[in-house]
């Protein structure tokens, strides 16, 4: 790989990183602003039973969170040219039981005028 090539890659590996840290707080803190910002116009989220649009996940969003403390683990970053895929295992504390939660995910941003946005996410958890 040249050092162009490289060079750009490792940004984008850093925002990808920071961008998939700023999905994972907006959701634990309804942050629908944030979300507004990381969410292409055409975005699309698949949880069990569920498919939302833009519009409708950040209704889904602005709404209390069932839960807490929403964390990332083993995050996997795959840059294909102007896309990339986050998968991720997710963990946290459903409020109503305080039972312990898991959940895997995978959302694809694709870079569009210079910045990279999300355009579909899909999450496989339970309670959703």
């Amino acid at each position: 790989m040249n050092d162009t090539k490289t060079k750009q890659s490792t940004e984008d590996l850093a925002i990808l990183e920071q961008l998939n840290n700023d999905y994972v707080h907006s959701d634990q803190f309804n942050d629908v602003q944030r979300f507004s910002e990381l969410l292409a116009e055409d975005f699309v989220v698949q949880t069990p039973g569920v498919t939302r649009n833009r519009a409708e996940f950040l209704e889904y969003i602005a709404k209390p969170r069932p839960f807490e403390d929403l964390a990332a683990h083993d995050v996997k970053i795959r840059i294909l040219s102007d896309v990339a895929l986050i998968h991720a295992r997710a963990t946290y504390t459903m409020l109503a039981d305080g039972s312990a939660q898991e959940a895997l995910y995978t959302d694809t941003y694709q870079k569009r005028d210079g910045g990279w946005v999300c355009v579909s996410a899909c999450a496989i958890a339970p309670g959703t």
